[in-house]
């Protein structure tokens, strides 16, 4: 069973099934943009599939590495409408406004599918829908990040019936070579080097009235949408529990009676559930000191031995070990 935390996040078919549509109009076939993926070119009109995250990400790669085109990321963005979001789209558009469409959305990312922590902030004088967080295969970084935002701006149009245009676009990165896409399809001015990733309106916007708002629909497509999410969550609940716990601490989570102290339950009991899932309290140990190791070897400069005593690890020669173990790399490589 994989650490990797972009295979335990469970997503629909939708941004795959664009993704194949797209690159089938540019003359890719569709088994070249699923391989390696796991996934059928059959299976895309099922309702039903689930995929992790890693398969969407291979996807995702193969269409970009196929592409002519390097503003692929805000093609797909924008070729995203609401209703590729199935329940939690229609209930969107039933929403009163702008703003408790947008609060609900960012309230579901499950539902949503997104790599991103969304957050809806009023500075000085706008609101900035912004999306950071990112934690998956660095180099789709500005590929997510383009695909993200893109998609968040015609979602906003879609749901107000317009194409209104944001007042300006912040990216967090240095211009890329075709940093003149971003303006020439999102329609607004964009900064780079900006402290943020982030779609920026006037306040008022969140106040419009939406179209096809219905009470009586909302109220319906919000308990549905809790139902779907559940249904996502359900299995990985205990598990979830214990890697907040070690997330949380790792040097005082670092035994099983530990945790099950915080959790006020018993060892046994954890243990059993854990069996029954099919995983263990080393398996789940694993996967978050991997998860935060990379983030710290990829995002920051501390020396290895001190990402080792955050790991929890008295030694930095048993944390080489286990990267190595883990990813096939020595800790140093993965840096380069």
């Amino acid at each position: 069973m994989s650490v990797l935390p972009e295979e335990r996040v469970l997503t629909t078919l939708h941004t795959v099934a664009l993704a194949v549509q797209s690159l089938q109009r540019m003359g890719v076939a569709a088994d070249a943009v699923l391989v390696g993926s796991g996934i059928a070119a059959a299976e895309l009109e099922s309702p039903t599939r689930l995929i992790s995250h890693a398969q969407e990400l291979r996807v995702l790669a193969n269409a970009l590495a196929a592409s002519a085109d390097p503003a692929l990321g805000l093609l797909l963005g924008k070729r995203m409408h609401v209703s590729a979001y199935g329940m939690l789209g229609y209930t969107l558009l039933a929403s009163r406004n702008l703003g408790e469409a947008l609060r609900l959305a960012i309230a579901h990312p499950a539902l949503l599918g997104t790599y991103f922590r969304l957050e809806l902030q009023t500075v000085v004088d706008e609101v900035r829908l912004s999306a950071s967080g990112y934690r998956y295969d660095p180099t789709l970084s500005l590929f997510n990040t383009e695909l993200c935002l893109a998609s968040l701006l015609t979602v906003v149009q879609d749901l107000l019936g317009e194409s209104v245009r944001p007042r300006r676009l912040l990216l967090a990165y240095p211009a890329p070579a075709h940093a003149a896409s971003y303006s020439e399809k999102l329609g607004c001015p964009v900064e780079f080097n900006a402290e943020c990733n982030a779609l920026c309106f006037n306040p008022i916007l969140l106040e419009r009235p939406l179209p096809l708002a219905d009470p009586v629909s909302y109220q319906h497509g919000l308990q549905q949408c809790m139902q779907l999410e559940a249904q996502l969550h359900n299995r990985h609940d205990l598990r979830d529990l214990i890697r907040q716990q070690l997330s949380v601490d790792l040097a005082e989570c670092s035994s099983l009676e530990r945790v099950a102290t915080r959790l006020h339950r018993s060892e046994r009991t954890l243990r059993r559930h854990l069996q029954q899932l099919n995983t263990s309290f080393q398996h789940l140990l694993d996967e978050v000191r991997y998860d935060k190791a990379r983030q710290l070897l990829l995002n920051t400069d501390l020396p290895i031995y001190l990402i080792a005593e955050q790991l929890g690890y008295s030694e930095t020669a048993s944390f080489r070990h286990a990267f190595q173990r883990w990813s096939g790399l020595a800790p140093s490589e993965l840096r380069r």
